[in-house]
């Protein structure tokens, strides 16, 4: 399914740079540009947009103000060149945010999890596994988005959820997480460890790295993860 992509950023360098990365996605597709939030405005009331990568900092109306005007908007990545509105776009559930410079390899990875919410919201199957789940916590629960699990690690009946800025423990089995999390997207390297393929960085010799962590791969899960993941989306050989 061919995700239609709105690219809106005042800076003519900056969209030309994006609808390149997007030019080489073959599951995105570039259908317009826009130099404003205001000019995204009127197209969004005549077109049909799946993603929209959105600058924050615009001029007359910000990025930020314009998705919070939207009653029904479309994915969002945002891309800006300040990290102080990461919160902000937590609070909005985007699908990512993206620090500019962006690297292609980022810019892959915020692609993959925006195909990933669009086949959520999309697929016609029943009882798909909501995006956010709950986590019990010492007297609580915490909501998480499963999407941004870098990876699990098993303890026996307990596991570790690894995120980019914490660790949870849950009193969960690895086998059960497995059979709950959606295939497609985490895949067992190791018997103790299941990754979310979205996040890995680097796979060399029987190591993966992930967010700077190295993780060991057994041989057997090796030859299956190069075969279902990395031969399928590489882009030189």
């Amino acid at each position: 399914m061919i995700m239609k992509c709105l690219i809106i950023d005042d800076e003519p360098i900056a969209r030309n740079g994006i609808a390149d990365f997007v030019s080489k996605i073959d599951f995105l597709e570039t259908v317009a540009t826009c130099a404003s939030a205001l000019e995204a405005t009127s197209y969004l009331q005549e077109k049909q947009i799946d993603l929209m990568f959105l600058d924050i900092n615009m001029p007359y109306l910000s990025g930020l103000e314009f998705l919070e005007s939207l009653e029904n908007p479309p994915l969002v990545i945002f891309t800006t060149a300040y990290s102080e509105h990461a919160l902000d776009g937590y609070r909005l559930q985007v699908v990512d945010y993206l620090l500019k410079p962006i690297t292609f390899q980022r810019f892959y990875q915020a692609s993959l999890k925006a195909k990933q919410w669009h086949q959520m919201i999309n697929s016609p199957k029943q009882n798909q596994l909501d995006p956010f789940l709950y986590v019990r916590q010492e007297e609580g629960f915490q909501k998480i988005s499963w999407i941004d699990i870098l990876y699990i690690e098993g303890m026996q009946n307990y596991a570790k959820l690894h995120f980019k800025d914490k660790v949870l423990i849950i009193h969960q089995t690895m086998i059960s997480l497995e059979e709950t999390l959606p295939a497609e997207i985490f895949f067992r390297i190791h018997k103790s460890f299941l990754v979310n393929i979205t996040h890995i960085d680097s796979i060399s010799g029987g190591r993966l790295l992930i967010k700077g962590q190295e993780l060991p791969i057994s041989r057997t899960r090796k030859e299956v993860l190069l075969k279902e993941v990395v031969y399928k989306n590489l882009l030189s050989r």
